[in-house]
């Protein structure tokens, strides 16, 4: 059983059980934050990035992110059946993605020193010239669906900037950024520069939020909760850049390969068992090819394995929790109740019959509309709806026709008509006949309710950097 203390305070820290998904057993008991230890930890932060940090040369930055990296990389298996005992994702993802969080450390320790200001031709007799400034100290909040991917995209950039990191992780999956911070300090990261702060949302996170020596506020979540934040956020007019929720639409015209769209399609939207803000959770099938494609996404489904996450072969694991899985199940029973027809799933199993684990085979809703819920909310589960469009326009509306703009995909051969659609769907980013949209070397984030700034590639500098601008008159 793996333990971690956080250090002593005033008020009393309670003991948090981390449960793994897959077996409902406890595998950690973790003593979570107070407030005024989270105030401690912003405080060590702030005296830490006024010193020698944010002077040091940005290439000897760059060299302990790079270390980071390295002991990632030698770490792996170690570090992805952690992921996979905490989260109850497919060991098999779970090594991609410690493999991919060592990926952006060496992405952001080889982009320190790249990543500067420039001079600029004023109209005055003089030079004009930009610098980039770290901001201080970053509160890094992460979710629970993508815990170690999530804390690099965030802490990688940050530091390389020069920023000092307060990591927050969700209560229910700390132990990667845990170990995370044991990295850090190995790497060469001076004391005091990056800290991991665990303990609720509603405690010791609003505690790290509206502390007024955090600079800037990094959030992965849930729409409402990026709202609350912004709010608190603007009595300080703290920098701000959220990553929210989704509901991406998986747009299929009728001149597609069917079997590789379905291939690739069903883990856009039941890969992690759906939890994910990128899902592809809106099937929008031209009516030409629609029963046809139901039929194949069907019989893939009922292939895909679903077991113990320590199986190399397993496809599908657990939800993250029993609350959860009910909240899904909640979604499922109102999908019936506005006469969607329950095509496939949607109901409880476990992986080797015992009844342990919280494990729900995947949804599928054929005659699914616009006017319903589950078309309209986002379930963050394995559940998806497939929505007939008549053509171009009308595809392009129910794409549209929601709140959020995050991802979303297009599967045609029509080169001409790929361009067209995917200049007018609203969404921050997509793929063309592709379910991968997102890369470590491009800007990812989202439209309209699905957040604020961008995350990943050089863009993902500009959240963690203020721009100075100075000139010198010649006169």
């Amino acid at each position: 059983m793996h333990k971690a203390q956080s250090p002593t305070s005033l008020t009393e820290p309670e003991t948090f059980k981390i449960i793994n998904p897959a077996t409902e057993k406890i595998i950690a008991q973790i003593k979570t934050a107070t407030p005024e230890q989270a105030d401690q930890m912003v405080k060590e932060a702030a005296c830490a990035q006024a010193g020698p940090w944010s002077q040091m040369p940005a290439r000897e930055r760059g060299r302990i992110l790079l270390n980071m990296a390295s002991l990632i990389r030698n770490r792996r298996d170690e570090l992805a059946q952690l992921e996979t005992e905490n989260t109850g994702k497919p060991i098999r993802d779970s090594r991609d993605e410690v493999s991919s969080a060592a990926d952006c450390f060496e992405y952001y320790g080889g982009a320190a020193n790249k990543f500067f200001g420039e001079t600029i031709p004023v109209a005055s007799k003089g030079l004009g010239l930009t610098l980039r400034e770290p901001m201080g100290v970053v509160a890094a909040i992460v979710p629970w669906n993508y815990p170690l991917v999530l804390a690099s995209w965030k802490a990688a950039p940050a530091l390389a900037c020069g920023n000092s990191v307060v990591l927050k992780p969700a209560s229910w999956t700390p132990l990667t950024a845990l170990a995370l911070k044991t990295i850090a300090d190995e790497a060469g990261l001076p004391k005091g520069i990056f800290h991991v702060l665990v303990g609720p949302g509603k405690t010791v996170g609003m505690s790290l939020i509206s502390n007024p020596w955090v600079s800037k506020i990094s959030l992965t979540g849930e729409t409402n909760t990026g709202k609350e934040v912004l709010k608190i956020a603007s009595e300080r007019m703290k920098r701000v850049s959220l990553e929210l929720g989704g509901k991406s639409p998986n747009i299929v015209f009728d001149d597609v390969d069917i079997e590789a769209c379905v291939e690739s399609s069903i883990f856009s939207v039941f890969s992690n068992c759906g939890q994910d803000c990128c899902a592809r959770s809106r099937f929008l099938v031209s009516e030409k090819i629609y029963d046809r494609f139901a039929d194949a996404l069907i019989q893939r489904t009922r292939q895909l394995k679903i077991g113990d996450p320590n199986d190399p072969a397993t496809e599908i694991g657990p939800m993250i929790t029993q609350s959860h899985r009910q909240q899904v199940l909640n979604y499922i029973e109102i999908g019936r109740q506005e006469k969607a027809e329950l095509a496939h799933g949607g109901t409880i199993s476990s992986a080797n019959g015992n009844g342990r684990g919280y494990y729900l085979r995947p949804a599928i809703f054929t005659g699914v509309s616009n006017s319903m819920r589950i078309f309209r909310e986002e379930i963050f589960g394995p559940v998806v709806g497939i929505t007939p469009f008549k053509d171009e326009t009308h595809a392009i509306s129910l794409a549209n026709d929601t709140i959020y703009g995050l991802s979303g995909s297009i599967w045609t051969k029509d080169i001409a008509r790929a361009i067209r659609v995917a200049r007018a769907v609203k969404s921050g980013v997509l793929s063309v006949n592709s379910s991968s949209s997102v890369h470590l070397e491009a800007p990812f984030g989202g439209y309209k309710q699905s957040g604020l700034g961008r995350e990943l590639g050089m863009k993902a500098m500009d959240n963690y950097s203020e721009i100075k601008t100075i000139f010198f008159s010649e006169t």
